[in-house]
């Protein structure tokens, strides 16, 4: 068994903890420039629309009484130290996600057994920090972590073994791993709505929807995930990416993707306290060529700006103009923690392809 667990509305929690007259208002935690993001909101705002990743001042007109708390990450590190430690205190494999999210491996744990065993540690972790937690129990790690966001929040369920498939089959078939919001639209398309749906696709149409992955993402759909508890894991880069339900020729329009991405990936740094040195594009053509660029900064950063333009000078060292565009992605990587020094964009070596 496998157990996901995830602290509800971490930032946002930890305030309130230390500010109990926050409690019961509409909460978002963001940054102090014009162009900051909301790294994490509380169940008060959400109803409002207010979201991760989105940008504060969009946040601020959904959502007119929005308080606003500026992120103290050396606090929210700490706090996820006294998390950790109980996650690992039963000599568990433990695999971090980010500071306040992981997988517990169970062993050969039952059902039973293992909903209690988290039920102990949402306890513990509570005794220990006052912040509730979610969690999943499952034969499988997507299938745990779907489980915990499903009974957000402060729940706990446990999918029983042979239930996979089920409890997946009538959701969304976005809450799989590795579906976006275009891929998911574009599928919705097909007549592709649910997690069921893709489960009991043939062979030949998984084939055209997703090529060579299709047959994994199938099995992912049936509740087979056969992934173990990594504890050597670490944050070695962040990214994201969109594929286009049409072809994109124009430049001006692939800038504006570009932009969104590094306004993402901008918001998931200053979640995790890290800064990145390594900007690169990932370029997928209509002829499915795949093309890569990525430049080395003079120093690490977290700014969405810098991101995109770097991110920009990727993309015109790529030459795809006029071509049609099928996927555009951005990547950030050689993370380092702490704040950023902002001296220039590149360094004195030459960009990477």
């Amino acid at each position: 068994m496998i157990g996901h667990f995830d602290v509800d509305a971490f930032y946002a929690s930890v305030e309130i903890r230390d500010d109990p007259r926050l409690r019961g208002l509409p909460i978002a935690v963001a940054g102090r420039s014009r162009r900051a993001v909301v790294l994490t909101a509380s169940y008060e705002a959400r109803p409002f629309g207010v979201r991760s990743a989105m940008p504060l001042y969009k946040a601020r007109a959904a959502c007119p009484q929005l308080v606003v708390v500026h992120p103290d990450m050396s606090k929210y590190k700490a706090v996820s130290r006294e998390i950790f430690a109980v996650f690992g205190a039963r000599g568990h494999a433990v695999e971090g996600l980010s500071m306040d999210e992981a997988f517990v491996d169970f062993g050969d744990a039952g059902i039973e057994e293992g909903r209690a065993l988290a039920a102990a540690i949402r306890a513990e972790v509570y005794s220990a920090t006052n912040l509730t937690v979610s969690a999943g129990v499952a034969s499988g790690k997507m299938i745990a972590k779907i489980a915990s966001d499903a009974c957000k929040p402060n729940g706990l369920l446990a999918v029983q073994p042979g239930d996979e498939a089920g409890f997946l089959a009538p959701m969304p078939v976005g809450r799989l791993w590795g579906i976006g919001p275009k891929t998911q639209a574009r599928l919705t398309s097909f007549g592709v709505a649910t997690i069921g749906d893709l489960a009991a696709l043939d062979d030949r149409p998984l084939r055209e929807l997703f090529g060579a992955w299709g047959a994994e993402l199938r099995e992912l759909a049936r509740g087979v995930d056969r992934r173990r508890v990594d504890t050597s894991r670490e944050t070695k880069s962040i990214s994201t990416e969109e594929t286009f339900e049409y072809d994109v020729r124009e430049e001006r329009r692939l800038i504006e993707v570009l932009r969104e991405q590094a306004r993402e990936l901008a918001g998931g740094l200053e979640r995790e306290g890290l800064s990145a040195q390594t900007v690169g594009v990932k370029i997928k053509r209509a002829d499915f060529r795949v093309v890569g660029r990525q430049v080395r900064l003079s120093e690490p950063t977290r700014d969405a700006r810098r991101i995109l333009r770097a991110a920009v000078h990727c993309l015109r060292r790529a030459e795809v103009h006029g071509i049609p565009v099928r996927l555009l992605g951005t990547r950030v990587a050689s993370l380092v923690e702490g704040e950023p020094k902002q001296i220039a964009l590149f360094s004195s070596s030459r960009p990477r392809a």
